[in-house]
């Protein structure tokens, strides 16, 4: 693990090669699982205010599940997370030629919505969670992305890098640098 300002990080997160390809996991992250995108309560806030301006963006099959379910949910650990289709695919998620994408990101992309969607959606494979009053970045191993980890070795592409966008968007342009440096040092040790 590496310290960085009140940030612990996994040494898998500056050491793995990772970059998604959803042409052969076909946005599996969105559809498995035992429970919906986890959610902070400020994204909570956030769906309940936008969905009005995302609902476009959903498949039909989304929005039904949303409108009994709610826009968010507590799962079987009390965790708030998006709701789910027939306990398979988030409910946000749209399928275009037969791969999982977001309609969040969707709306988001046509300037409908300012929320581009959940950080740990956006952050996954890295998953946050405290340890006392320091905040955990682990890499989250999950059979779904092993194409993940092969082309981003095709690539050379640390998984830090991969995440650039959504470590800023969660932590700030100056501690994405600082994660830089420290890779930086971890290649010359």
């Amino acid at each position: 693990m590496i310290q960085i300002q009140d940030k612990i990080i996994s040494l898998d997160v500056f050491e793995k090669k990772f970059t998604c390809n959803p042409g052969i996991c076909r946005g599996s992250c969105c559809i498995q699982g035992d429970s919906g995108a986890p959610l902070n309560e400020e994204e909570t806030l956030i769906l309940e205010n936008e969905y009005d301006r995302i609902k476009n963006y959903l498949s039909e099959k989304g929005n039904q599940t949303i409108q009994i379910q709610g826009k968010w949910i507590f799962d079987k650990d009390g965790d708030r997370v998006t709701p789910l289709v027939e306990g398979l695919e988030c409910a946000y998620a749209v399928f275009e030629n037969g791969i999982a994408r977001c309609g969040i990101e969707n709306a988001w992309k046509q300037e409908k919505t300012t929320f581009r969607k959940p950080i740990s959606c956006h952050l996954y494979p890295v998953r946050i969670s405290k340890v006392g009053a320091l905040t955990a970045l682990n890499y989250h191993q999950w059979s779904v992305c092993v194409s993940a980890l092969e082309f981003g070795s095709s690539m050379g592409i640390p998984l830090y890098v991969f995440l650039k966008d959504p470590i800023i968007r969660a932590f700030g342009n100056e501690f994405y640098m600082e994660m830089g440096k420290a890779a930086k040092q971890l290649k010359n040790r």
